[in-house]
């Protein structure tokens, strides 16, 4: 496929109130597109708009709770109608909670597989007859590094972002006939409220957050990624060596990772 052009593109982007969704729904507008954003949050999604109007871009918002059937279709309504379309999906809206798997509550991993999971795959659904239409269409999932290595007290949201890579890989290949792009994003450490806004937080452990990069800095590796129809982007370095040894040492990496459980 020749490189995306961005420029009156049409994009839907989730989780889009703060840290990578803000950033990447500011960027793609930056570069000329428009877009439907939702999020829980009504105030913050109400700034953003303003931020995207300023910059001459046509934006809808949608505040919701994503994995709310009616806020999903919602949004993709608002897409049809407003913006006569869709060429883009950012699926990123996520939540996570710290703490050891024995201690937490089966409430707190079906909520965070609910959103970081099911309601992804829910919008997909739902999006893709438009996206099908849509010119030089992608498809980009926010997942984590933690999609490719688990580690201690992060067990549930590590188990929903392997669902992610799963499911993308699993429908890279279904719709590769169309064409549409299947891109995944695996940020590492990231200057964003995640911490502060976790479900809950019982984990003592104190992981090394040094290297941590901007929203801004992500969004712009994703925006190459998806003119490029890149298949996955890991736009930290630290999370590059992470994967890397976990495929050449995995004994060793689960050594080190028993050292914080």
């Amino acid at each position: 496929m020749p490189s995306r052009e961005i420029r009156g593109s049409r994009a839907i982007v989730t989780g889009a109130s703060s840290g990578i969704g803000r950033a990447l729904a500011l960027e793609l507008a930056r570069e000329g597109a428009n877009l439907v954003i939702t999020a829980r949050r009504a105030e913050r999604l109400r700034e953003l708009a303003e931020s995207i109007r300023a910059v001459g871009q046509h934006v809808e918002t949608v505040p919701g709770d994503i994995t709310d059937p009616a806020v999903r279709q919602a949004v993709v309504d608002a897409a049809r109608t407003a913006l006569g379309g869709l060429d883009i999906l950012v699926n990123n809206a996520g939540v996570g909670a710290m703490g050891r798997f024995e201690q937490a509550s089966p409430d707190r991993l079906r909520r965070i597989m609910e959103v970081n999971f099911f309601a992804l795959v829910e919008m997909t659904r739902v999006a893709l007859p438009l996206l099908r239409q849509g010119r030089q269409p992608i498809l980009v999932n926010v997942s984590s590094i933690l999609g490719h290595r688990g580690v201690p007290h992060s067990s549930e949201y590590c188990a929903s972002k392997f669902a992610v890579q799963g499911f993308s890989e699993a429908l890279r290949a279904e719709l590769a006939a169309y064409p549409i792009d299947v891109s995944v994003v695996s940020p590492g450490t990231t200057e964003t409220e995640f911490f502060e806004r976790v479900l809950e937080n019982t984990s003592q452990a104190r992981w090394p957050r040094h290297g941590a990069v901007s929203p801004e800095y992500v969004a712009r590796a994703v925006i190459r990624a998806m003119r490029r129809g890149q298949r996955e982007v890991i736009p930290f370095f630290w999370g590059r060596v992470l994967c890397l040894l976990n495929r050449l040492a995995p004994g060793w990496m689960d050594r080190v990772m028993a050292r914080y459980a």
